[in-house]
């Protein structure tokens, strides 16, 4: 019987052929899309998660709720040819983050509510994050606190997993990045200490045992560390192997695990490939995602001015600052400044959080609207060349239709493809 793919990560380590699989943290249709396009060219499996804030029981920032998520992943894998035995989906940061305002046992209620949710629509991938404090605690918790709280929660998965006839692998961690991203300028990070994941190792055991769910504690995957990668606003702290050999080597003494990278987006490709080469062999990537796709969107909208310069009444960075500005209850908090550097952060911020609004419906409106602007039209490949230069010699090769829809994927799938390759080995 062929192994889990989540599973065979750290046999493909112990073996002396280290390989990876990229963790898809988004929601976005074209994302998706992309995604499966991708993974369906070079045979691989796709890992697709939704996080606790975008997708849960009562149906988070995008309205969906599990079920619903899986829904619309399946009906684009279907649309695309995808095999649904090679997808998986995952959840993350599932825990009492959205609800930590309020005092844990409420917020513990219904992180449950959402993990039976996850685990009963078919999600595979599973990783607890209870690290957060709720209201009346410190922000970071105990060791011991974070570790019966994931076994609390994952006596809940398995029962979840019987009822439905699936089997959960998890992912668990106490140096968890915050969901969504840092939320200030990062110049140099720690590195999680190789003692440090080794404890964490051994109190979720116990935590677990303790909790009588031994079977679900066999069946997990990896660790979430900090491998020393992060994004900011504007810069991008790359991996740098030497600052990590100590807590790689310590995977020897955990047979059956590898670590979970967090916020590797915009890692050079050689950073990429260093970190499954050192262990770090699930990548998790959304925001580079879409950040390439709302560069893909500029591009093209700046493409429709240049056609037709009335179409500049409709451009669509006019309608994202407005539908932005409209709502800045996922942005405000996140990004300091003047009203000119928060004009600058809503649209090109590394952190990218404009993505919280391609499902509004005036945003969705102005994207769709752009699209039927240039159907029909032949778009010059000397504009391709002036606003998408990534994607010009494909064009011009006949390799990439000069088509919107897709030169959208190709951006989405530029960023794919460096993940892909890195995991590769």
């Amino acid at each position: 019987m062929t192994a889990h793919p989540l599973a065979s990560l750290a046999a493909a380590r112990a073996a002396g052929t280290p390989r990876g699989i990229t963790s898809v943290c988004s929601a976005h249709p074209l994302v998706i899309e992309a995604t499966l396009r991708e993974a369906a060219g070079m045979g691989d499996p796709a890992l697709i998660e939704a996080t606790c804030n975008q997708v849960n029981h009562e149906g988070g920032y995008t309205g969906l709720t599990p079920a619903a998520f899986r829904d619309m992943v399946l009906a684009i894998a279907g649309r695309v040819g995808f095999p649904r035995e090679r997808l998986i989906l995952g959840g993350d940061h599932l825990g009492p983050n959205p609800w930590k305002h309020l005092p844990a046992e409420a917020a513990l209620r219904r992180a449950a509510a959402m993990v039976t949710a996850y685990v009963g629509a078919g999600f595979e991938k599973i990783h607890l994050d209870t690290s957060m404090g709720c209201a009346g605690e410190p922000a970071g918790l105990p060791d011991r606190v974070t570790a019966e709280r994931a076994a609390q929660l994952a006596v809940v998965a398995e029962a979840a997993a019987a009822d439905a006839g699936g089997t959960p692998y998890y992912v668990v961690g106490t140096e968890v990045p915050t969901p969504g991203g840092a939320l200030e300028e990062i110049e140099e990070l720690s590195v999680t200490r190789p003692e440090a994941a080794l404890a964490t190792r051994e109190v979720h055991r116990g935590a677990f045992a303790a909790a009588g769910v031994e079977a679900a504690f066999a069946r997990v995957v990896a660790l979430v560390v900090q491998p020393g990668v992060e994004f900011g606003h504007a810069n991008v702290v790359a991996y740098r192997p030497e600052k990590a050999r100590s807590l790689s080597a310590a995977l020897a003494q955990m047979p059956g695990l590898v670590f979970e990278a967090h916020s590797t987006d915009y890692q050079p490709p050689a950073a990429l490939a260093a970190l499954v080469r050192d262990g770090f062999a699930i990548l998790k990537v959304g925001p580079a995602l879409t950040f390439a796709l709302r560069e893909a969107l500029y591009g093209l909208d700046a493409i429709a001015a240049a056609l037709d310069p009335a179409w500049r009444a409709h451009a669509l960075p006019e309608v994202m600052e407005q539908v932005m500005l409209a709502d800045p209850a996922h942005w405000r908090s996140h990004y300091p400044g003047t009203p000119e550097q928060q004009r600058v952060m809503r649209h090109y911020s590394y952190s990218d959080r404009i993505r919280y609004y391609w499902t509004v419906p005036a945003a969705r409106q102005g994207v769709e609207a752009l699209l039927a602007h240039l159907a029909g039209r032949r778009i010059p490949e000397t504009l391709i060349s002036q606003f998408l230069p990534l994607l010009y010699r494909r064009v011009v090769d006949g390799q990439l239709a000069p088509e919107p829809e897709a030169l959208l994927r190709a951006a989405v799938g530029d960023v794919l493809r460096l993940y892909a390759t890195a995991c590769r080995g």
